[in-house]
Formats: structure tokens, sequence, C-alpha cells
């Protein structure tokens, strides 16, 4: 019998659009009214110093996925460069990225559907788990059609905000909050109006606001054509970062002074309710829940398939590397699924701070996985000088530019410590690559044992 193997149906505009949405998650629809909250306008260069940064990440992860033609995934490329513990750890790390992050996609949920119903947030979040499991496990095509298209609705909302924000502008718009002009950005206090404290602490929600960035190399080994569609949707990135938060989030700080945001709503919802228009505010929040759903609609993508190569590389049960007839690792998902129903529970006791939480987790454990690559890199550099050579998607400013931006990780760790909600998150982390450190000494010496 023929061995099943993951296959390539995701087409061109499935990453084109994977790419995009990996780039607009929960962070910016939800998240940037806390970023905003915490740094005021000066919020604008705190996503496009990340996004600057991250651009460099991908371009290098992009470098080494296509100059290896085996690495499927960045943990293929860790266990190259680095060794089997960075496979595992990486691998896993990645796997526990996206359940939290998806544990915040669906708390999202929950809030956006209590914009028209008043239940608990717990249960429409079990709702979302539940239908998109479902359609995950029918095929991976389906999963691009999905992705495709809540990539596009979100894609279109934000040419609409900035469309409309520019002739609000133009027209000199009036609302309760007063005139929409540029001069909104420095008249309430100035760029940094929480002074470089409050700068410092806005970059927490915008680093999570960046998760998934990476998802389109995970799609790796089910594209078509990757020597052709993945440098395109990377160097894309400038532009998506430019376009999608740096033009949103400018609108939004010209039309409504940052004073009157919410930290806790989503502030393209409170945009929209300006117009005038009834239904707008009900329409933007249908649009920013699918948002929601896509992002977790990810997150079971990728947490599925990194359990699916952790099992090929030994490093999980064999059992994950089980494919359905649809070629879709229904026994990863399912799992995957399962420990996603964390969030519920989560949901249920601790409805108001359970975002900041798993957001926090979420981007300490993201910033480990792109110094993994970066790191990754640096040494195929210098291990591989015939690969880097004959590459044709040579990342820029390397190696020095890797350094810098380790460097800047680093510092990002350190900020993530200064806020007390935040705090709590640098301090249980720790546990879980305690837990990770431990699982592989013992798959160590077990493999020792059997010899």
């Amino acid at each position: 019998m023929a061995k099943q193997t993951l296959e390539r149906k995701l087409k061109s505009r499935h990453i084109q659009l994977i790419a995009i949405g990996g780039a607009i998650g929960t962070g910016l629809f939800l998240g940037s009214g806390k970023a905003i909250h915490l740094a005021g306008p000066s919020i604008l260069f705190a996503y496009l110093i990340i996004g600057s940064a991250l651009f460099f990440v991908m371009r290098a992860l992009g470098e080494l996925l296509l100059s290896h033609s085996g690495n499927t995934t960045f943990t293929d490329i860790a266990v190259t460069y680095l060794g089997p513990w960075a496979g595992f750890i990486t691998g896993w790390t990645y796997w526990f990225c996206w359940i939290m992050t998806a544990i915040a996609d669906i708390t999202a949920v929950g809030k956006y559907i209590q914009f028209w119903f008043n239940v608990p947030q717990w249960i429409p979040a079990f709702l979302c788990l539940i239908i998109l499991t479902i359609l995950n496990l029918l095929t991976v095509r389906l999963f691009g059609e999905i992705e495709f298209w809540f990539a596009l609705i979100k894609v279109i909302t934000i040419i609409a905000l900035i469309l409309l924000g520019l002739l609000m502008l133009l027209l000199g718009f009036q609302s309760d909050t007063g005139q929409a002009s540029v001069q909104n950005l420095w008249i309430h206090g100035g760029l940094f109006p929480n002074g470089i404290h409050g700068f410092f602490l806005g970059f927490q929600m915008a680093v999570f606001s960046f998760v998934g960035i990476e998802l389109v190399g995970v799609t790796a080994a089910e594209t078509a054509d990757p020597e052709k569609n993945l440098p395109r949707a990377i160097n894309s990135l400038p532009v998506r970062v430019l376009l999608f938060y740096i033009g949103a989030l400018f609108v939004i700080l010209c039309i409504i002074p940052w004073t009157d945001l919410s930290a806790d709503s989503s502030p393209f919802v409170r945009v929209f309710s300006l117009v005038g228009i009834p239904a707008a505010a009900g329409i933007i929040n249908f649009v920013v829940l699918t948002a929601a759903a896509s992002a977790c609609n990810s997150g079971l993508f990728s947490t599925s398939r990194m359990l699916y190569a952790l099992g090929r590389e030994g490093q999980a049960p064999k059992r994950f590397t089980r494919l359905e007839k649809s070629s879709v690792p229904g026994t990863a998902l399912i799992s995957s699924s399962l420990a996603l129903s964390a969030g519920v529970v989560l949901n249920y006791f601790l409805p108001d701070s359970v975002f900041t939480l798993v957001t926090s987790i979420s981007a300490i454990c993201f910033i480990w996985v792109w110094g993994v690559i970066l790191v990754s890199h640096l040494i195929y550099l210098k291990r591989r000088p015939d690969l880097a050579a004959a590459s044709k998607f040579k990342a820029p400013l390397s190696p020095w530019i890797n350094w810098v931006i380790l460097a800047f990780f680093i510092f990002l760790l350190v900020l993530i410590g200064l806020a007390a909600d935040t705090r709590v998150a640098l301090f249980v982390t720790p546990v879980w690559f305690l837990i990770l450190a431990l699982a592989y000494l013992i798959r160590v010496r077990k493999l020792q044992t059997n010899e």
C-alpha cells in the first residue's frame, strides 16, 4: 500500500491569503484597543518596529525552507542545525503557541457574540471550536478555501475602514468625540502621551498582533510550487504591515482621539458606529467575529500539522501521523482540539482576565520560535556556505541583522515583565519549557535503554 502523505492542495491564492490572514488577527481587531490605551498614538511606531523585525525573520525562514527541499517546517530546520532537542522543544512550543493563541481567538468570539446576545462567553467559544474542528477534518483544500474567504473579508474591511477614514478626514467629519483630523495624533498629550514607559507597555499586544505571521512556512508541505509562492507571500509582508496595521490604526487615531477608545472593545467597531448607519456597527462586529474565527481556524491547522511533523520525526506518538482518506491528520487535529477546549474552561472561570493571560504566554512562546529561526539561519550561513551561495532567496542584511533582532527579542521579554497583568505569563511560561526539557530527557533515556 502506498504511504499516505500530506497533499499539495493549497494553491497560490490560498497561500497569499493565508499569509495575509496570518498577519491580521485578533490582536489587531480586538487587542489594538488595549495597545492604544497603553501607548497612545506611539503604538504606530511599535507596530512598525515589530513588523520590520519580523520581515527579516520571515526572509530567514524562507531561505532555509527553499534551500532544503526535505525540510517542510522550522522544526525540521531546528533539528538540522541545532539538534534533536531543539526540534523537540520548538515543535511542541509552536503547538503550545497556537493553542494559547486559539484560546485568545475563541475568547474574542465569545466577546463579539455578546454584542448581540447576552450569553456567557464560554458558550459561543465552545460552539466555534466544534464547528471549526469538523470543517478542518474534511480536507486541506477546504481549510484553504475557508481561510481564503475569511482573510478576504478581513482585507476588504480594513481597506473599507481606510477609505472611509480618509473620506471622513477630507470632509472634517464631526462626531461626539470631536472633529476628525490628523491633529488628533498629537493634541491629546503628544505622540507619546504616556511617556516612553507607556510606549514600551504597548509592545506586548503589538507582538501578539503578529503571531501567525510564520504560518505560511508551516504550509510549505501542502503548497503547490513553493519556490514561486512562498517568496511572493513573504516579500509582500512590508506592504501588509504598512497597509493593514499602520494604515488602519493611523486612520482610527485620526478619527477618534486615543483618549476616547476603550481598552476592552474593538476600535474598528467604534469607527464604523460613528458613520450613523444603524447596521454598520453590527456588520463590522460580524467581520471581526470572522477574523477571530479565522485565526482559530489557522490555529487548528498549524497545531495539527505540527503534531503530525513531531510524530513523523519520532518526537510524539506515531498515532499523530495517521491520515484520514482526505489526507488530513485527523488524530492530531482532534488532539489539538481537545487541548484547545481548555480555553472554554478558562472562559468559564476567568472571563475577564483570560485574554491578557493567554496572549502574553503566546507572545513569549512565539518569540522563542522566531528566535530559533534566526539562530538556525546563522548556523546555516556558517555551516553550509554552499547552500547559502546557491540560494535564490537570500535573507537581506544577514548575518548581522539576525543578532540585532535577537537582542530586540530579549528586550521584548523584559518589557513583558514590566506590567503586572503580563508579568504573570513571564513567570508561568518557563514552567512549560521545564516540562519539555524533562520530557526530552526521559525520551532520550528511554531510547538509550531500548538500544
